[in-house]
């Protein structure tokens, strides 16, 4: 299946859910970033999840039916953010802006908080979503996730749930659908073409999120799983998985991740934020700098924190 071949598919006029069995399999992985490690056996009952992220037209419908003013609109409180500058206490949100040199490995030579952005100005000042409505929403902090799916009768995915939908019934294997970033040359997600992050080798429009289904499907029939935007659980972060049990009639069932004490920045004490597992990467993981376009890769995210590259899915459990 060829890029564009389900373009037309329009999963935001559905409510479309995948069934993914539930078993026991191997959650993250001891090949990569160590955050990722162990390696260790989980057991997770069968679920229903969305086919695709939420896209623009469904959170609009949400929108309009609830009044939700999400976290980006919002100004932020001074008693939240002690230290913070009063200039800098406005609504807005961070956008990535691919910078013609690098100096360092400073993200704020590519990531910028804009006054004005959020999900209906995604790139800020004039800009808007025509054309994009079939697109991942994104400027959605988890709070914002979570609304959505109450609104819908689901949930957020946990991260165990999540990674074993991204797996698509594959084993032991480093992506979603084999050992080999592309198939047979075929790009398989929405992922950087080029050299990250100043040279995108994209057509003109191309270079941030796509179309959901756009790129073909896992094993269990599920799209945008890897690429295209960073996804949402409920799990707290943690620095590493657990160890994996001593005995088979240990592994965990349903695990529901870290605590919440544990969560919080230790680089940042004076903000108590918690953050939050995300999944699956985005349209700006590349080789050459970020490799979590992967079902075990993981990445921690304040709660309060909305980007131009992360959006959500839900579940509905049986």
């Amino acid at each position: 299946m060829a890029p564009g071949t389900v373009a037309a598919m329009d999963y935001a006029d559905t409510d479309g859910l995948v069934w993914v069995p539930g078993r026991t399999f191997t959650m993250g992985s001891d090949r990569h970033y160590p955050e990722e490690a162990p390696a260790h056996p989980v057991k997770v009952d069968g679920f229903w999840i969305d086919v695709a992220p939420v896209t623009n037209r469904q959170f609009a419908a949400f929108v309009k039916a609830t009044g939700h003013v999400t976290v980006a609109e919002r100004a932020p409180r001074a008693e939240d953010y002690p230290g913070a500058l009063p200039k800098m206490l406005r609504a807005g949100s961070l956008v990535f802006t691919p910078p013609k040199t690098v100096g360092g490995p400073d993200i704020s030579q590519w990531w910028a908080f804009k006054f004005g952005t959020d999900w209906k100005h995604p790139y800020g000042g004039r800009s808007d979503i025509r054309g994009k409505l079939n697109h991942p929403v994104v400027h959605v902090a988890y709070s914002d996730a979570k609304a959505y799916a109450t609104w819908a009768g689901k949930d957020l995915p946990t991260e165990a749930e999540w990674e074993l939908a991204a797996r698509g019934g594959l084993d032991d294997v480093e992506f979603a659908w084999g050992d080999e970033l592309t198939r047979g040359g075929e790009l398989m997600a929405n992922t950087w073409q080029g050299t990250f992050p100043t040279k995108s080798t994209k057509v003109p429009g191309a270079d941030r999120t796509s179309p959901v289904g756009f790129y073909p499907a896992n094993g269990y029939g599920i799209y945008d799983m890897i690429g295209n935007v960073w996804e949402w659980t409920s799990d707290f972060w943690s620095t590493c998985h657990p160890e994996p049990a001593a005995k088979s009639c240990c592994i965990p069932q349903n695990p529901r991740g870290g605590e919440l004490e544990a969560s919080f920045d230790p680089n940042q004490p004076q903000i108590r934020i918690a953050r939050r597992v995300l999944k699956g990467g985005s349209h700006l993981c590349a080789p050459n700098y970020c490799r979590r376009y992967r079902p075990a890769a993981r990445h921690a995210e304040p709660e309060d924190t909305s980007t131009s590259h992360v959006g959500f899915r839900c579940v509905k459990r049986a």
